[in-house]
């Protein structure tokens, strides 16, 4: 349709401080002028209450020397937005699990670091493909044990995946009350039984496991690397399967301590780490830190204050508005390189956002300029298509729909909806692909309001936010996903093949079905010809835009803040960073 390549607006652009008509808030303190307190000595703990906060356990008190400035000792203590939801990680779908579980698990394969290139890890080599893809042999690592004490082997391997894609295996369960099921098998390979493209894992010998495909998978060795896939001990899993989310075991870099439920985690350096000797380039060496604790503010501005008070050696979810705060305290600022996007789903099995013209109303009647301008400054770029510029195959020949407020009340009056009544869920926690969920779901309520959409905000409890977007009960909802692994399929066919939109547990929360795109996604999935993957994912790419299951909001590359001790940092992309070699160099902070 025309609509396809269509012109882009002019830029609304603001001036940086102005806030977006209708969500103005008073303020008696400036933001900056707070954390900048913070920093002079009064901690967030102090003027806000955030130590400790949610879930009991040791509070962690500011200025230890060694400390990163968090803890005393030599203790790395990182601040999030959220808990975690689960601790075992195939059964996991959101960032704040997962990066708990890199910590204490590892998988047959890894990223490079601050890269999305694989490297060996308790595999020795990357293997090549065999018969056409068809299948793949791993060499495994020698002399390495799970935390536990068990032995580490083809075995080990072969319990894992089994596991995994087997329905009727006694271990596939467990996960807690908010399990994700193993969406992430269904997601990388297909399903389960019959359905799933891993079709056997063979034990060759001891250190030796083969996998057999009944189709030859494109991304399959990135797939094999995403943290969701990593090797969990089989004694502590068939010891208690059902508590292994909350009791994890893993061979990584550090051992499970605590989880004080709603407030932190705590982890202990493992000495005898297979990877200490390896080179950094392939992310070995350490750990140099003894004792790692991760732990949750959601408030924006309470954890920033927490980490220019010294509570926090480093922190996430910083807003464009905290970082030249951060660097005025005289901490440090790094950047994630940008692997995310942000979008609005609309739910298409449910009326009016079955048609697609309702859809592309509201596509056009969000000034997205403006909303990242606000939103995101220099730390975002307003997405076109439906994965970020830097996954291989983004078709930079897509534009956006203009903003266009008088096209939008046409459309809507043609489809009969020019009164529509809906609801606008939203995020409850800053997310590195969306740092204020609830200030952008206003913007755009604001703007929907001027076109005659009325949308009710809605909001949850993270993990129950993601249970419900997860089972559909949304209209439309604010979401957003950090690549796994740097390839195409991990966005577009996750986040949008039919396969995806499950009644629960969907990854697909725009519920979008359709076979031509389907096709397409199968066809960039099933070949390892990257012409041939090259072809299929630009023109999947107009498809989607065509049909608008999502309005794309943003490709964000998320800031991170450091005391300036915190030495060895290596940002993922995958925002899944592992903290084997963090060092905490000098005094305090």
């Amino acid at each position: 349709m025309q609509e396809r390549f269509v012109s882009k607006g002019k830029s609304a652009r603001i001036a940086k401080g102005v806030i977006l008509a209708g969500i103005q808030q008073t303020r008696t303190i400036s933001r900056r002028h707070f954390l900048r307190l913070s920093a002079a000595g009064f901690t967030g703990a102090a003027l806000l209450g955030v130590a400790g906060c949610g879930g009991g356990g040791e509070t962690i008190s500011g200025g230890g020397q060694g400390g990163g400035g968090a803890g005393g000792g030599n203790t790395f203590v990182f601040g999030r937005g959220a808990d975690s939801v689960s601790l075992d990680p195939i059964n996991t779908t959101d960032g704040e699990s997962l990066r708990v579980t890199r910590q204490i698990f590892d998988g047959l394969l890894d990223f490079a670091p601050e890269s999305t290139d694989l490297v060996p890890s308790l595999a020795i080599e990357i293997p090549k493909p065999e018969n056409g893809g068809r299948a793949y042999t791993f060499k495994l690592r020698e002399g390495v044990k799970f935390h536990d004490g068990a032995p580490f082997d083809a075995e080990a391997v072969k319990f894992n995946f089994d596991r995994w894609r087997d329905s009727k295996n006694p271990y596939h369960k467990g996960g807690g009350g908010q399990s994700e099921s193993f969406a992430y098998y269904v997601g990388q390979f297909g399903g389960f039984d019959g359905d799933s493209i891993i079709t056997d894992v063979e034990v060759v010998d001891e250190y030796t496991v083969r996998f057999t495909l009944k189709q030859p998978q494109g991304p399959f060795l990135k797939n094999i690397a995403m943290s969701p896939f990593a090797i969990g001990s089989p004694k502590a899993i068939k010891a208690n399967v059902e508590d292994f989310w909350q009791e994890p075991v893993g061979s990584g870099p550090f051992k499970f301590v605590a989880w004080n439920r709603g407030s932190t985690v705590e982890l202990e350096a493992n000495e005898d780490w297979w990877g200490s000797d390896l080179p950094a380039s392939q992310g070995g060496g350490g750990p140099k830190v003894d004792k790692v604790v991760i732990r949750a503010i959601p408030d924006n501005t309470s954890r920033v204050a927490a980490l220019t008070g010294g509570e926090l050696s480093a922190a996430d979810g910083l807003t464009p508005e905290d970082v030249p705060s951060v660097r005025d305290s005289g901490l440090k600022v790094e950047f994630r390189p940008p692997l995310t996007i942000g979008y609005l789903a609309m739910n298409t099995q449910k009326k009016p956002f079955d048609d697609v013209n309702v859809r592309r109303a509201i596509y056009q009647a969000i000034d997205m300029d403006k909303i990242v301008e606000a939103f995101f400054g220099d730390t975002g770029q307003v997405a076109t298509t439906y994965m970020p510029p830097t996954v291989p195959f983004w078709n930079e020949s897509v534009e956006r729909y203009p903003f266009d407020p008088e096209a939008a009340k046409q459309l809507l009056k043609d489809a009969g909806q020019e009164n529509l009544e809906t609801d606008l869920w939203y995020m409850p926690i800053p997310r590195p692909y969306m740092p204020d969920g609830k200030g952008i779901a206003q913007a755009m309520q604001a703007d929907l309001e001027k076109v005659g959409v009325t949308a009710k905000l809605v909001t949850y409890e993270w993990g129950t936010y993601l249970e419900r977007t997860g089972q559909g009960d949304h209209d439309m909802a604010l979401l957003g996903w950090t690549g796994d692994n740097g390839d195409p399929d991990n966005f577009l066919n996750v986040l949008l093949g039919s396969a995806s939109a499950t009644e629960t547990d969907a990854l697909n929360i725009a519920y979008y079905k359709n076979p031509q795109v389907d096709k397409l996604l199968q066809k960039g999935q099933t070949t390892i010809d990257q012409s041939e993957r090259e072809r299929v994912y630009l023109r999947a790419q107009e498809l989607l835009v065509e049909d608008a299951p999502w309005v794309p909001i943003a490709y964000a590359k998320p800031p991170l803040g450091f005391q300036k001790n915190v030495q060895g940092y290596q940002a993922s992309p995958t925002g899944g960073e592992a903290f084997n070699t963090v060092e905490l160099t000098g005094g305090g902070a």
